[in-house]
């Protein structure tokens, strides 16, 4: 009977510290949690990121593609309490600032993360400098957590594409006060550098479904230099 005693007592201690100690948890000010039970997240019924404001920019197909479930988010605060089977799911939603370089699958490209390259129309090479401020979207945290392998590195990647369209595509203000545009003129660094803050928010503009399409905010680009390659500089 002692013996019996002793395995139920020893039961119903490791049930308590299984299924209520490890059960309490709390979320931080800068952070949002998703709940997920067997694996899959506590989702809204029949509500899609497609549906809101941030799948605007978004064309027919996109949206096929990029149709994610809305989930519940749990806010800051607590204490709260999940089950053993049921797995809680942080993020931080603080604003990040990163090098607009930085490529986190190749940390060697991009000249180590320093310099994007690019080619105008009339193919002056150019090197592009600056950082880029995001943060994680609280309207699509299933895409960033769920949806998305990595999706920093799909941010970046879709960045630098969209930057050096730009680029290949610009063509300098004849009078950038009125905004019109210069026919067939030559590209020069100048030009582009005089246009610094419109380039910024064109990339922030053109970016602006990354929120729809990988769960985060880009909130800012910050280019802040432009000039030609080492390699041109110095001649070679």
């Amino acid at each position: 009977m002692e013996i019996l005693a002793g395995m139920i007592f020893g039961f119903v201690v490791w049930f308590l510290v299984r299924c209520v100690v490890s059960g309490i948890y709390t979320v931080n000010q800068n952070e949002r949690a998703v709940k997920t039970s067997f694996g899959r997240a506590d989702r809204l019924p029949g509500v899609f990121t497609t549906s809101l404001p941030i799948a605007a920019m978004m064309n027919d197909e996109e949206k096929l593609r990029y149709k994610y479930p809305q989930v519940r988010v749990i806010m800051p605060g607590g204490p709260y309490f999940k089950l053993p089977w049921q797995k809680i799911h942080k993020v931080s939603v603080a604003t990040q600032t990163v090098n607009m370089a930085y490529d986190p699958e190749t940390p060697s490209a991009n000249q180590g993360g320093k310099i994007v390259e690019a080619v105008t129309k009339d193919q002056l090479d150019t090197g592009l400098t600056g950082q880029i401020r995001y943060g994680i979207s609280e309207r699509n945290l299933y895409a960033y957590l769920f949806g998305v392998k990595f999706p920093i590195a799909h941010v970046m990647g879709y960045f630098i594409s969209v930057l050096r369209e730009r680029i290949a595509t610009f063509e300098a203000p004849a009078d950038p006060a009125a905004g019109v545009i210069a026919s067939g003129g030559a590209i020069s660094i100048n030009d582009l550098r005089k246009n610094l803050r419109d380039l910024n928010e064109h990339m922030v503009a053109e970016c602006g479904s990354s929120e729809a399409r990988y769960g985060i905010v880009l909130d800012a680009s910050l280019i802040t230099g432009i000039d030609p390659p080492p390699e041109v500089r110095a001649g070679r």
